[in-house]
């Protein structure tokens, strides 16, 4: 069984250094996530990984996510299929509706109540681009006549991995998405949701196994369990401006080695075969959190 392990650039500094150390370290994905406008200072998925893209040579380049609904349909299939083509075939399009900060929905002019149909009917564009010409459509959203990108991605079909966290972006997967990466779940959540998706992508034609289960987890990785602990309990809840002591044993990879590859053991046995990983911890302790986990974690699972 074949385990594939990422993790996200968390800084806006040093990309390229980042992602080539990350690359020499063996994580088969970089990523990057993004806000417009967040608790702090906060990236663009396409920039990061551009710049990432043109620092590194095989490591996969996965955005964690990107907010389709604040994107024009067709602008983010050309900025996605740009990508693809500029990293010779290694980005991944990882989507998710957001919400968590309305001011920047409104900032963008795009109503809160819509994130979830703007990015459906947005998927339904964006696979019709990378894969015809001349595209027509009419939608709630979106109007398209006679539209075409060039150059279309390499990859066929460019995988789209969908994010969330309840019943909507399950069904999302479901029908549109290559990949499964939810956050912010325990291995329960994520066995009953691979559980749903495995139905409903059956029932709507597209087979079983369509959608490859992944998991999205914050991480902190120390040779002492306390000090890994106090770490991500810190970085978070500045991260998100709430105590997030409370959620840290549900949702976190935290603790020395041994109780990193337990968590992940978890993980797997419910379903997982891609773990994303996200440092939570302070920048002066980032990298060795990436290479600890490179070093005494990953090698476990890459053995099965």
């Amino acid at each position: 069984m074949q385990i594939e392990f990422g993790m996200s650039i968390t800084g806006l500094d040093n990309v390229a250094g980042n992602a080539v150390r990350l690359e020499g370290l063996g994580y088969d994905y970089v990523g990057c996530g993004e806000h417009v406008s967040f608790h702090g200072p906060t990236s663009n998925s396409f920039i990061s990984l551009s710049v990432a893209a043109g620092a590194t040579r095989t490591i996969k380049l996965i955005s964690a996510i990107v907010l389709l609904p604040l994107y024009p349909a067709t602008l983010a299939a050309k900025l996605a299929a740009t990508l693809d083509v500029a990293s010779n075939g290694r980005y991944h399009m990882g989507v998710g509706v957001g919400g968590e900060m309305p001011r920047e929905f409104e900032a963008c002019g795009v109503p809160l109540r819509e994130r979830g149909p703007r990015t459906n009917e947005a998927l339904a564009v964006i696979r019709r681009l990378w894969t015809e010409q001349k595209v027509s459509f009419e939608g709630r959203f979106n109007t398209l006549h006679d539209v075409s990108i060039e150059p279309a991605p390499l990859q066929r079909p460019l995988p789209i991995w969908i994010s969330g966290r309840k019943d909507a972006a399950m069904k999302r997967a479901a029908r549109y998405g290559d990949g499964w990466m939810p956050y912010m779940y325990t291995p329960e959540m994520l066995h009953a949701s691979i559980e749903k998706i495995t139905q409903w992508s059956t029932a709507a034609g597209r087979g079983a196994a369509a959608v490859k289960p992944a998991i999205f987890a914050f991480t902190c990785c120390h040779p002492n369990r306390e000090d890994a602990i106090a770490m991500a309990i810190a970085r978070l809840s500045k991260q998100y401006a709430q105590d997030f002591s409370p959620l840290a044993d549900k949702y976190v990879i935290m603790g020395n080695p041994a109780d990193c590859r337990a968590r992940i053991q978890q993980y797997i046995d419910a379903g997982a075969r891609t773990i994303f990983l996200s440092s939570a911890c302070p920048a002066d302790y980032l990298a060795a959190n990436e290479a600890l986990l490179a070093k005494e974690v990953l090698p476990m699972f890459r053995a099965n």
